[in-house]
């Protein structure tokens, strides 16, 4: 298995090296040079499997050898073992024809536990052979942050500097994060939004100097082993109500296209995907996207669903890579072009193809909070605002043709308890592990929406570091 990038100048890299590299030195995103294929049969022969080993069977061939058999599933086993409910991603059912399937019973308590928990032990497999050391650079809106810090705290062969926008994330997302004691940990607060942080990101990538200076890593959606990850669960749902036999639709709360873009991959590998069904919150450039042909950048506006305050949606460039007919050259200058413009038209042809699997609709706060609202109301489940507009979009995107809609719940309620007190009059305690966060000290640097002084601060911690 080898992947290549989407802007088509860097070169194809083995599974090993992309999962350290994370973006491509042209600043492309990798995708496999083509996907594995799943048959009916094999579909049929998921059924009854643990999750821990249908993710295995599902992942080893995006790995390509290149790590040992038996480590990888030690490594995958660990991975998931480490999960507080046995079924990893349990699902209930809502009504007649829609399901929630529950992402978030890993120890940060959403659903980027799912593949980081597995990154972090990769990562330390490979450079633990290889004899290096890197430092990982990464922008959250919320969530990643959090997930990505829990992996790798305190692994001796890596650093980790993560930008959040100060002051637009949930205080238990920011706890969660910098209230981590770890030495290898540093969190960053940058004096912007999260396109600021993830532009951040990618501009110290693109200085390749200062890449190569400080062996620079990515675990943002950008990495491939995490979109390898999301998957599974994709697999595990559709083989759960009844794949090969019967299609399967998911509605996926969304900003980054990470996440849906995982039920693409499940659907190019041969799943029965009839629908992949986008939510979005008021910033809704995925919804004017699927709604137009053109992506058009706005200013990002604060919501009650954070890690979705979102106006680039990096992962989107791996589905139009495919739009564009797999053209590196060509997308490399649509991408271009669409930072320099902010604006992006992709032409009749590519957007009806793209209109063929995918759907997209907006919530924005009130109708976030009615969502949590009707759910609770109905079922007694509480649910977070990001979820919630996974489950509104279920319901404006479902069709009558019996077709089951999973959405997919990305994070523990507690989360974001402001929004769902106030939403239900209900305010959902933190799991007895965490009890004790807000007591917990921070420590936490904010910095000017900077290049150069976001650099300069971590060159300075990482050579300290590493002295």
């Amino acid at each position: 298995m080898r992947y290549v990038s989407t802007r088509g100048a860097a070169p194809a890299l083995a599974f090993d090296d992309v999962l350290l590299a994370g973006l491509a030195r042209d600043g492309g995103l990798y995708v496999p040079e083509s996907w594995p294929r799943l048959s009916a049969a094999d579909l049929r022969s998921f059924s009854g499997l643990e999750y821990a080993e249908l993710a295995e069977r599902i992942m080893t061939p995006f790995v390509g050898g290149r790590v040992e058999a038996g480590v990888f599933t030690r490594i995958v086993r660990e991975t998931y073992a480490a999960f507080e409910h046995g079924a990893v991603a349990p699902l209930r059912q809502l009504d007649g024809k829609t399901w929630l399937m529950e992402l978030f019973h890993g120890p940060t308590l959403a659903f980027k536990d799912v593949a980081l928990q597995l990154l972090g032990r990769l990562y330390d497999h490979v450079l633990r052979q290889r004899g290096q050391h890197v430092t990982i650079v990464g922008a959250t809106s919320g969530d990643t942050g959090s997930a990505a810090i829990e992996a790798f705290r305190d692994r001796p062969a890596v650093e980790i500097f993560m930008l959040h926008p100060y002051g637009r994330v949930s205080e238990v997302q920011r706890r969660q994060m910098t209230t981590v004691a770890a030495a290898n940990v540093f969190n960053i607060a940058i004096e912007g939004t999260f396109d600021d942080c993830q532009d951040l990101v990618k501009a110290m990538f693109n200085d390749l100097a200062f890449r190569d200076e400080l062996n620079l890593s990515a675990v943002n959606s950008i990495n491939w082993a995490r979109v390898m990850a999301q998957i599974v669960y994709y697999v595990w749902a559709a083989v759960a109500l009844g794949a090969p036999e019967r299609p399967i639709a998911f509605a996926v709360p969304t900003g980054n296209f990470g996440n849906i873009y995982a039920g693409y991959g499940a659907r190019q590998m041969g799943v029965p995907i009839e629908r992949l069904i986008v939510g979005s919150n008021r910033n809704d450039i995925l919804t004017r996207f699927f709604g137009s042909g053109r992506m058009q950048i706005e200013t990002v506006q604060p919501s009650l669903s954070p890690s979705m305050d979102i106006q680039v949606s990096s992962n989107l460039e791996r589905l139009l890579f495919d739009l564009y007919d797999r053209d590196g050259a060509a997308m490399a200058q649509a991408m271009a072009s669409f930072r320099r413009n902010g604006q992006l038209a992709i032409g009749d042809a590519r957007w009806q193809a793209a209109r063929a699997l995918f759907d997209a609709y907006r919530c924005d706060d009130k109708e976030t909070l009615a969502a949590i609202a009707s759910l609770h109301r109905q079922t007694g489940e509480l649910i977070d605002p990001h979820s919630a507009i996974g489950v509104a979009a279920a319901h404006l995107g479902a069709k009558g043709d019996g077709i089951p809609v999973v959405a997919l719940a990305t994070a523990h309620p507690a989360k974001f308890p402001d929004a769902v007190e106030r939403a239900t009059g209900q305010r959902p305690p933190l799991p007895a592990r965490l009890a004790d966060l807000f007591d917990r000290p921070e420590r936490v640097e904010i910095l000017p929406n900077d290049l150069r002084a976001v650099q300069a601060y971590i060159r300075d911690r990482r050579l300290k570091g590493a002295a």
